[in-house]
């Protein structure tokens, strides 16, 4: 883990295992020039598409490509939203209990549009295109996400 004030540049990207520093992204985010500041946490659930009674995640990644896409996450949403202060994407490898954080998302922008835009787009896109896949465990069983998908390339989102 990077020191708990978070890293000395404008993005914060993190692949790890143990807890994520939510608060401390959402602290580090702060500057005075920027006027607002979002923050998305995914939490471990006990459901998902067609599947009930989940117990556990786990999470495992691509280890050679996983920061260096989460890095391209970070410079394309500087691309878009020029007005942009900090930025932290981090995300949880290994084994989640129900209710753990596995992904944070921090934006921090002049004004509010900027930041929630900036923040939505960066989770859909790190959803999108960074490969880290779940599995999903249950009392009997275990078995990959049903929401499987081709990763795409960062350069190729859009919206």
């Amino acid at each position: 883990m990077p020191d708990a004030v978070g890293p000395a540049g404008r993005d914060w990207v993190l692949v790890g295992d143990g807890p994520l520093p939510a608060a401390e992204a959402m602290a580090w985010a702060v500057l005075p020039s920027c006027g607002a500041i979002v923050t998305f946490c995914g939490t471990a659930r006990d459901h998902s598409d067609g599947r009930q009674g989940i117990t556990a995640l786990r999470y495992e990644c691509y280890e050679e490509h996983t920061a260096r896409r989460l890095a391209e996450v970070a410079a394309r949403a500087r691309q878009r939203w020029p007005v942009l202060g900090r930025l932290a994407l981090l995300h949880r490898l290994g084994r989640l209990e129900l209710c753990e954080t596995s992904v944070v998302v921090v934006a921090s922008a002049p004004h509010r549009a900027e930041a929630f835009e900036a923040a939505r787009w960066c989770i859909d896109t790190i959803k999108a295109t960074v490969p880290i896949w779940k599995l999903e465990e249950w009392d009997g069983g275990s078995a990959w996400a049903s929401c499987a998908h081709d990763l795409l390339e960062v350069s190729d989102v859009d919206a």
